[in-house]
């Protein structure tokens, strides 16, 4: 078997889509998983949907995700350009279409756009409307197409289909898929304006680049079988093709851009760490073969078996990919882990206090990056609150007890020095044994009188030691009076 050579073939056409993304991650897995070679390759015929910048998001995205590229744009390994419109200037895709005119498996089409709209729309087996060409030019003889061409008649070359008989086009997992030609329609090779399109210079770079195997999204199915059409005409051999799943939504609809976490950078923004999101693409339409769901891109690499993909949709569950960059930030490196929370942390926080201890106390309570926010504003100012969260059934709290407990502990903090975590939680310990109650009979108090919260990260002695003294007895001062 020759050697496995995957590629990811983007249009720059803004931001990396979810989609894409995981094209991208199955084709890199796919050729690292067998020692292969991963080529990015940008197809950029289509000039119309061209975005400044979009080449940039790309290599951006592909270098934060980890998915290194062995050959592209930038590395040339002696199959490039790796651009198609600079392939395409060469005239390149033209050559390969008028071999396939002489040949007879294509031919020129003179058709202008009110003839090509007035074509009947005919239905095809699964009942979806489609509009096929009649072939109209295809009777035109060599002397009236060579006379259209020298008078500068517009045109395109369309593939030559037979109208009788079947394709099949084998997928790994959808398997073989058997259209009849006559729904396949003569495609468009080269358009009027002398580019290529996709599917064409698809497979002329496909073949050129010697990929063993295509990964691409299940919304190209129908037109699969055009490319063995190609195959066949040029006598190539077939790559390997690997359809993926479409992507739903919760509502199992199509993941549309519109639903605000379409894009890589989308997720990076609403603050999901890279890993977790190539971790999380990686499960959307396939299974490893046991019950693990946490990897790095090395372990994918090594687990990886296209043939375990599903057929069926991939639902992209918000709640699974929350919870499992929860799990990546809480086994994130700590100066990592403080560098992406701090613009957070300085977003609600002003005052002068150690924001690594801050960070610290969300570390292991957050799921994504922006709930930080939410969790930490009472350090900067104590909100309004309701005396009733002094109650508590479990703690055997009410706001009576809370009242006694925090004017017995108001002098000892008083006189307290040293306001470290240790020293504090020691003081309160102590009461507590005096006292002959529970922890959470005066913790429960004490954590609501500085935090004006019913959950906070870190409990009472971890607050009171970021928070100081001054602050703290503030702050227990406020909520004897609320109290009483």
């Amino acid at each position: 078997m020759s050697k496995v050579r995957t590629r990811f073939a983007p249009s720059p056409t803004g931001r990396m889509h979810v989609g894409n993304l995981r094209t991208a991650l199955y084709a890199y897995l796919i050729a690292k998983h067998e020692g292969g070679d991963f080529i990015l390759r940008v197809e950029d015929t289509d000039q119309e949907r061209f975005v400044e910048g979009a080449l940039e998001i790309i290599y951006r995205t592909l270098e934060k995700t980890g998915l290194i590229h062995d050959e592209g744009p930038d590395k040339d390994r002696g199959y490039g350009p790796y651009v198609q419109s600079e392939r395409n200037a060469s005239g390149l895709y033209l050559k390969y279409a008028k071999q396939l005119v002489e040949q007879g498996d294509a031919y020129y089409c003179f058709c202008d756009k009110e003839r090509l709209e007035s074509l009947k729309t005919s239905v095809s087996e699964d009942g979806t409307d489609i509009v096929v060409y009649d072939k109209h030019c295809l009777g035109l003889s060599k002397e009236e197409v060579e006379a259209k061409l020298a008078e500068g008649t517009p045109w395109v070359i369309r593939l030559n289909v037979p109208n009788e008989g079947t394709t099949t086009f084998q997928d790994e997992i959808y398997g073989d898929i058997t259209v009849p030609n006559a729904e396949l329609d003569d495609m468009i090779l080269i358009k009027s304006d002398g580019f290529p399109t996709y599917n064409f210079a698809n497979v002329i770079d496909d073949h050129l680049m010697e990929i063993t195997h295509v990964v691409r999204g299940n919304e190209y199915l129908s037109s699969a079988p055009k490319y063995n059409r190609l195959y066949e005409a040029f006598g190539w051999e077939v790559p390997v093709y690997v359809h993926c799943p479409l992507i739903t939504d919760e509502n199992h609809k199509k993941l549309s851009k519109r639903c605000g976490h379409s894009s890589y950078e989308d997720l990076i923004e609403q603050g999901f760490v890279s890993e977790a999101v190539v971790n999380f693409v990686a499960l959307l339409g396939w299974s490893p073969a046991d019950t693990r769901e946490i990897f790095t891109l090395q372990e994918l690499v090594e687990a990886f078996d296209y043939r375990h993909m599903n057929k069926s949709p991939a639902v992209f569950d918000t709640v699974k990919l929350k919870w499992m960059n929860g799990e990546y930030i809480k086994a994130m490196d700590f100066d990592r882990f403080y560098e992406m929370a701090e613009p957070y942390i300085k977003e609600v926080i002003k005052k002068d206090y150690d924001l690594k201890k801050i960070a610290g106390l969300v570390k292991s309570r957050i799921e994504v990056f922006p709930d930080i926010t939410g969790q930490i504003d009472f350090f900067e100012e104590l909100p309004e609150y309701d005396t009733a969260m002094y109650t508590h059934k479990k703690m055997k709290t009410n706001e009576e007890t809370s009242l006694e407990v925090l004017k017995e502990l108001l002098p000892l903090l008083e006189a307290q020095e040293d306001y470290s975590n240790d020293a504090l939680f020691e003081t309160l310990k102590g009461y507590v044994a005096e006292k002959g109650c529970k922890n959470g009979y005066v913790m429960w108090p004490v954590r609501t009188a500085v935090s004006g919260k019913q959950n906070t990260p870190g409990g009472a002695t971890e607050i009171m030691e970021i928070l100081g003294k001054e602050e703290s007895i503030s702050r227990i001062k406020t909520a004897i009076e609320k109290l009483s």
